[in-house]
């Protein structure tokens, strides 16, 4: 890729209006700063801001940096072309704006005019975050946020006064005021006329002491105001009007406002939340059916932490944060779907308990849930139900407020919002590169190639997928450049999305991340949105990459070297190229060069060598970013494979060597080969050792991602209970009848290596009295018997005593 894109006519020497351009004489493009080469203005009309990041709500005063002002100057920034905010130019000559009420998240360019909005002619950018996202320092708190949520449900005992807290020095003045702002959606859902809406509705209270606290007692809202069941708490500047626009503000997160809905609520708000869950299951039963594209759910929760390409952290339940669940009771862990669904912008939300087993609603309250809108919204942004967090509360989180937090009517929320129980998942697969540098494809061909040079480390031409690697030489502290290389820089783009670059940085420790050849700072936010891309980065040690096609390329600094994995979903089978081969499962068609030739022998490290150099890109094709004399000489203006450089191909077997000892303590077992390579070769027992680290890493992420046998969610029987929630192979479900009814089918069910249920469906049948009438009946005949016999014995017994009186008599007689 070029370093710049040069203008078919010259644009003089200003970057006024031609910010990213470069002439024949000067530059304004972000690399013009450390070769030196930009236009005398670039910092004047080429903005960078302090902070460059705020809530999507708006109201974050920032400092336009470097740019020069005057007292008469009269500041406009303009958002997006349509959005304009009043700034200002403090008393040290700086110009500063606010930034405005948006319905996007991501970096948002806007431009500058000094003339009151005749003439915009400088541009920056500015980073629209989450609300869920944006960091606490930046926002109002509703202090017990609970209570704020389910204020007037008697059966939870919430009453009271309301607090909120805020960070009084975000605000210059001594007064504020404190404003609630409602958002609702109108006009036809997926019509032309669907449409977002934020509103002010009333001050809760004005000229307020800026002492960071507000507490007050809630009271149902006047004028109709109650019917807004949706929105947030503003503290604003006390110098500005009622319900101004894009003035300074902080916010705080959006909330079901249950403390100003009307009596009809404080009075039953059981019977009222019924009403509005039945009203919502009407209108879901006529809006479109989006469950058919949401992305099925990882089985297990290491299968969810894996596969990073596709699913990331619900901030709302994170079990590195404490498992905070409050809309998943009995789950320790819920990731999202990065990604919403093509045509209706739906999201997918899976939940896992404490063994790691999936939570199913079938099952619990605390299962995993389909969103109609993702809760982080999706491209273009900025119409429903594709607005970031507030379409999602308004289809998916206040429905589940009415028929389960509200009122015990979970079965309609349900009915709607099933879980998917991942019968269908299917794992990603992985390759990796790590060391010096050491390459396990996507099939586990496991190799080394320690060319020199820039190289396609993943293509896919099908999926419109390029990952390109850069390789350099390993130059030990005393100045020694030993005969081997490391990763030093991965560049990334799918179809037209922002080219993504993760690099070594130029200090010790960290890495540093580039979107379109300008260094990206996450010193204010870990998670970005960009044009076909996100960026994570939590720490300066890790980023990861996700892509709309579901891949996702994980960067790890361990010492001074970059181990970079590629995670790809099945769509990708048998369609990629390169250094991590065929993603087909068969390894042995993984090492083809880039003109097709299949290497013969994989274990000969020659022949991996050509292999390497084989896919060295092209100028034209590359990705990289080029901002300085080293990265120009080295790369740009040379050979891409370097052909004057050739490494160690075997790991030398010297006793005497000071590092023997080191490399047979450090590496055993699997993988020791990789890592005795960089002790001996490298000279480095500190990388010999991540190199350890990484191929230990690399085999436990494919133990996690390996496939899962599921049989599918098990009912219990009709008028009988379960006893069992995990449905994997191997897992057994126990099943019983209720009293006063036998059982009939299999009472123990076992899931079985080829998906299906072991036994036969169990059903639970009203038990029969026929046994106690044959019971009876038996009784009753034996007795029958006994009387009879009993009878007939004493008529015989009669008659023997009446024929020996007879006898008597006779012989008396006689």
């Amino acid at each position: 890729m070029p370093l710049v894109n040069n203008l078919d006519i010259s644009i003089g020497q200003t970057c006024e209006r031609n910010c990213g351009k470069q002439s024949e004489s000067c530059s304004c493009h972000p690399t013009c700063v450390s070769l030196d080469t930009c236009c005398s203005d670039y910092k004047e009309y080429c903005v960078e801001i302090l902070p460059y990041s705020g809530s999507i709500f708006g109201g974050t005063d920032f400092v336009i940096l470097d740019a020069s002002f005057n007292q008469r100057s009269q500041i406009v920034c303009r958002f997006n072309d349509d959005v304009n905010t009043v700034g200002r130019v403090d008393e040290h000559g700086r110009g500063h704006c606010i930034s405005p009420l948006l319905y996007e998240t991501g970096w948002v360019p806007f431009q500058i005019s000094s003339d009151n909005g005749t003439n915009f002619n400088r541009n920056g950018a500015w980073l629209s975050v989450h609300t869920g996202k944006l960091d606490s320092r930046f926002k109002a708190t509703l202090v017990n946020s609970f209570r704020w949520q389910m204020y007037g449900t008697p059966y939870t005992n919430v009453g009271g006064t309301l607090k909120l807290t805020w960070n009084s020095s975000l605000f210059g003045e001594e007064r504020v005021n404190i404003e609630l702002w409602g958002y609702r959606e109108t006009g036809e859902p997926y019509s032309e006329h669907w449409r977002a809406q934020w509103r002010y509705l009333y001050s809760l209270a004005r000229d307020q002491l800026n002492n960071g606290t507000f507490t007050f007692l809630p009271k149902p809202a006047e004028n109709g105001f109650s019917s807004w069941e949706l929105g947030c708490v503003r503290v604003s500047s006390g110098a500005q009007p009622d319900g101004a626009w894009n003035v300074l503000a902080v916010w705080s997160e959006d909330h079901a406002l249950a403390w100003h809905l009307d009596e009809q609520f404080r009075k039953d708000s059981a019977a009222w939340a019924l009403d509005k869950c039945v009203a919502w299951d009407q209108l879901e039963e006529q809006l479109p059916y989006f469950l058919n594209e949401t992305v099925d759910c990882p089985c297990t929760l290491a299968q969810a932490r894996a596969d990073t390409g596709r699913f990331h952290t619900d901030y709302g339940c994170d079990i590195e944060k404490g498992s905070v669940c409050a809309y998943h009771p009995g789950s320790v862990h819920c990731v999202r779907a990065i990604q919403a669904s093509p045509k209706y912008g739906a999201g997918q939300q899976c939940c896992y308990d404490k063994t790691g087993t999936q939570v199913l609603t079938s099952d619990s309250i605390g299962g995993s849930t389909p969103d109609r809108a993702h809760d982080w919204g999706s491209p273009p942004y900025r119409k429903p139900p594709r607005v970031p967090a507030e379409s999602h509360w308004v289809y998916d989180v206040l429905t589940f407020y009415y028929c389960c937090l509200w009122s015990q009517n979970c079965h309609y929320y349900f009915k709607h919002r099933p879980s998917s129980d991942c019968r269908t998942y299917q794992a990603p697969r992985s390759g990796v590169v790590f060391g010096d540098p050491h390459f396990i494809t996507f099939d586990a061909v496991a190799y080394s190639f320690n060319g020199k040079g820039e190289y396609s480390l993943v293509s896919s031409e099908e999926k419109q997928l390029t990952i390109q690697c850069r390789t350099g030489p390993i130059t030990l502290r005393n100045g020694t450049v030993v005969k081997a290389t490391k990763l030093s820089a991965i560049a990334m783009r799918e179809a037209s999305s922002d080219v993504i670059e993760v690099r070594l940085g130029s200090g010790e420790g960290h890495m540093e991340v580039l979107k379109n050849q300008k260094a990206l700072s996450f010193s204010e936010q870990s998670w970005m949105d960009l044009e076909g891309v996100f960026v994570f980065s939590p720490i300066s040690q890790n980023v990861t990459v996700m892509f709309p096609s579901g891949a996702g390329v994980e960067v790890r600094f361990r010492e001074g070297t970059m181990t970079t994995t590629v995670l790809l979903p099945g769509e990708f089978r048998a369609s990629t190229l390169g250094l991590l081969g065929n993603m087909n499962d068969d390894g042995a068609d993984d090492l083809v060069t880039g003109d097709g030739h299949l290497i013969s022998n994989q274990s000969n490290p020659e022949e991996l060598f050509e292999f390497g150099g084989s896919w060295a890109i092209s100028n034209e094709s590359s990705l990289f970013t080029y901002d300085s004399k080293y990265l120009l000489d080295t790369y740009l203006h040379a050979p891409r494979h370097d052909p004057t450089f050739l490494p160690a191909f075997t790991v030398p077997d010297d006793e005497s060597d000071p590092l023997a000892s080191q490399a047979s303590e450090i590496c055993s077992g699997k993988g020791s080969w990789f890592c005795r390579y960089d002790i001996l070769v490298g000279r480095s027992p500190k990388m010999g050792n991540a190199t350890r680290v990484s191929f230990l890493s690399h085999m436990s992420l494919m133990e996690d991602l390996a496939p899962v046998v599921s049989c599918g969610w098990l009912s219990p029987p009709e008028n009988g209970t379960k006893e069992g929630t995990r449905y994997l192979q191997g897992a057994t479900v126990r099943l019983s009848c209720d009293d006063g009814f036998d059982m009939e089918g299999s009472e123990e069910r076992k899931c079985q290596e080829d998906g299906r249920w072991s036994g036969e469906d169990t059903t639970c049948v009203a038990a029969s009295n026929i046994t106690g009438i044959v019971v009876g009946s038996v009784i009753g005949g034996f007795a029958l018997i006994v009387i009879l016999t009993t009878v007939i014995l004493q008529a015989r017994k009669h008659k023997r005593k009446a024929a020996r009186n007879d006898q008597v008599e006779a012989t008396m007689a006689f």
